[in-house]
């Protein structure tokens, strides 16, 4: 319980005005020589040795994760990957059902999002990209065997510090009291928003989440956590200090924003006409308040005259499941049918590129 005196008022200010200086500077240097940033789009995973004609700063970027590389925890890993094989195609829907819209409650980090266009505008790609990330996340053998999602993690980083740096140079109405752009504080919420908050909807789905289980996922989340920037000195240890972290930047942040409300309208209507299951697109927000509850629903102005009992969450979604993969779950049957679906939807499959920014 050592992290817990970490979860005060003081800390959390302090952790709004940091960022993430590595991939900021990376970001500046991927700006003034785009070529850079289309040589990487390029690559299947970091090279080794890397490119010699790489800026400094460039190459100390990448050097991190090839550091981390050394220390990658096998049986941790194996296990967190087979813990998704197991419950992945849940896992995804509680992303898109309770994650997502549970960001967009805490208002000045929803302020970030809502300046991405492409949230709002071509929301369907950026669900996409985000199933892409999670689904490389959980690779089997990811990390200690197949090298590739280090370049996941890389990317997603470096489209953070892009966010930063167009919101820092060029939004002229970004207010201090939001803090700096995806900062420390935000960052470590999505990261709870992407673990813990999902076995928060299994249970309320009536899932029995046995303590090891709950270990398993923070400490999986650890490890991803660092490569993406976040400083793990505050990721909790054990369920007690989630909950408690998670407890201390809700009271802080949960209100009611029009970024939020724009947010949580844009997703809902997208599902309401894109997902291929009629039964879950006819509750899309009953299924929003079920997971969000009462206060966050009210945030952010959802509305439900259904009450869903969470054993029917449950048929729903695993009916769902069923019908998409037959009897057996497997990550490989789960990636197949995302990519049918990309295919289907936008004539082509969805990976994470970073931005490509030709100077005039």
């Amino acid at each position: 319980m050592e992290k817990l005196k970490l979860y005060n008022q003081e800390e959390m200010d302090q952790l709004r005005t940091r960022q993430d200086p590595l991939a900021d500077l990376a970001v500046i240097s991927l700006i003034e020589s785009p070529d850079l940033a289309r040589e990487i789009n390029g690559w299947n995973q970091i090279p080794d040795p890397l490119p010699s004609h790489f800026p400094k700063v460039l190459r100390e970027y990448f050097f991190f994760f090839q550091e981390a590389a050394e220390l990658a925890d096998p049986d941790l890993l194996k296990k967190g990957q087979e813990f998704f094989s197991q419950t992945g195609d849940i896992y995804l829907g509680l992303l898109g059902f309770y994650s997502l819209p549970y960001c967009y409650a805490f208002g000045d980090g929803a302020q970030v999002l809502v300046r991405s266009k492409r949230i709002v505008d071509e929301i369907g790609i950026r669900l996409a990209e985000t199933g892409y990330f999670v689904m490389e996340l959980f690779k089997p053998g990811g990390f200690y065997k197949d090298q590739s999602p280090y370049l996941t993690c890389a990317k997603v980083r470096l489209i953070h510090a892009y966010s930063r740096y167009f919101i820092s140079h060029y939004a002229t109405d970004w207010k201090v009291e939001y803090g700096a752009p995806i900062n420390q504080e935000d960052m470590l919420g999505t990261n709870l928003a992407f673990s813990m908050i999902v076995l928060r909807g299994l249970t309320k789905m009536g899932y029995s989440i046995e303590s090891e289980t709950f270990q398993l996922v923070l400490s999986y989340w650890k490890w991803l956590g660092a490569l993406l920037g976040v400083d793990v000195k505050f990721w909790p240890e054990s369920p007690k200090e989630a909950f408690e972290l998670d407890r201390l930047i809700r009271k802080r942040h949960m209100k009611s924003t029009k970024a939020g409300k724009r947010l949580i309208s844009a997703l809902a209507e997208y599902y309401k006409h894109n997902i291929p299951d009629q039964i879950v697109r006819n509750q899309v927000d009953s299924l929003f308040s079920f997971f969000l509850g009462k206060e966050a629903s009210q945030v952010l102005g959802i509305s439900s005259e259904i009450n869903l009992p969470g054993s029917l969450v449950d048929l729903i979604f695993k009916f769902s499941g069923w019908k998409n993969y037959g009897s057996k779950k497997t990550y490989q049957k789960i990636r197949s049918m995302m990519e049918t679906q990309q295919k289907e939807q936008f004539g082509k499959l969805i990976q994470l590129q970073i931005p490509v920014l030709e100077r005039s």
